[in-house]
């Protein structure tokens, strides 16, 4: 490969994996980013001279213009993500998740290609024991999945774009995100060795951030046969529940104890069983397990802790 590609938010979870994975493949790469989380995930990206690295809004159209006159992909990463967060700031979230990416389909060309992330959250409840297609209608519950499924219509109307749907992700990356669900998990299995589950039977799908990496990676390889079409990206043997999450995690730290409450609930209530055979169909496979990623996230605790304002 040999492209210029955009990636706005690329000093993110997601970024701070595919950046250097796109540049040791001989593409050029430019990150725009505001690194609003302090974070040095790209430092290592510094020593390629076909990397460069903007620190601004992905929302602002004078710093974004003269970057996307270049791209032949571009790849909106920027966001704010997960529930809480969006929560506490539902117009960062609308403006950035939605406006930004509908912004970079007013500017860009029509020749210019565009590979987003959306997500599988947009699934909302799904119905017991049926696997969301990417034909199943959309009914996003958090104003997460809201903003980013009609950033996905924007998108795919568009045209010249592929769209895939990532399930709950997982793994080490430069740039951490401990919150995520088997991230948090295995976090409190290391460090605190019990975690109280609510909702203990909700379902969701799981992939690792590398394959996620590698999956966008793919759709570059094979964009004129996948475009214009959304792609749900999961390991199809983790469509599990929390407890069965639990489960996977004790059997590498054995002394791992879950409980169920009996009284309370999740405020995520995201609940459904996804299908990725769309994607598998074209030849793309994952490369990473659930096991495998626990394993790596249990190395990675010995390693890092989340203790910013604890004593000890």
């Amino acid at each position: 490969m040999n492209y210029n590609i955009l990636v706005t938010g690329g000093a993110g979870y997601l970024g701070s994996m595919l950046v250097p994975e796109l540049l040791k493949l001989g593409n050029k790469v430019t990150v725009l980013d505001n690194f609003m989380f302090a974070q040095n995930s790209l430092l290592e990206c510094c020593v390629y001279d076909n990397f460069d690295v903007i620190r601004g809004d992905a929302r602002d159209e004078d710093v974004l213009r003269p970057l996307l006159k270049k791209a032949d992909y571009i790849i909106p990463l920027a966001a704010l993500v997960g529930a809480p967060l969006c929560k506490r700031d539902n117009i960062g979230t609308v403006t950035t998740n939605r406006d930004a990416v509908a912004f970079i389909t007013k500017l860009a060309s029509k020749e210019q290609r565009i590979i987003m992330p959306t997500t599988n959250s947009g699934y909302g409840i799904g119905q017991k024991g049926v696997h969301c297609t990417e034909e199943t209608a959309l009914n996003p519950i958090s104003l997460y999945g809201k903003a980013k499924v009609e950033a996905e219509k924007i998108v795919l109307e568009r045209g010249n774009s592929i769209s895939l749907r990532l399930a709950t992700v997982f793994g080490m990356a430069p740039r951490m995100r401990i919150d995520l669900l088997v991230n948090d998990f295995t976090y409190r299995a290391v460090k605190d060795r019990f975690v109280v589950v609510f909702e203990g039977y909700f379902k969701r799908n799981y992939i690792h951030i590398r394959d996620v990496a590698r999956a966008f990676i793919y759709a570059i390889e094979n964009f004129d046969t996948m475009k214009n079409e959304p792609y749900n990206v999961g390991l199809s043997d983790a469509n599990l529940s929390k407890l069965e999450l639990c489960a996977k995690i004790k059997e590498q730290v054995p002394d791992f104890v879950y409980l169920e409450a009996p009284v309370g609930e999740d405020p995520d209530k995201r609940d459904y069983i996804v299908s990725n055979e769309k994607i598998e169909r074209t030849g793309f496979k994952p490369a990473h397990s659930l096991e495998m990623g626990i394993k790596e996230l249990v190395k990675g605790y010995r390693i890092i802790t989340n203790s910013r304002y604890s004593n000890v």
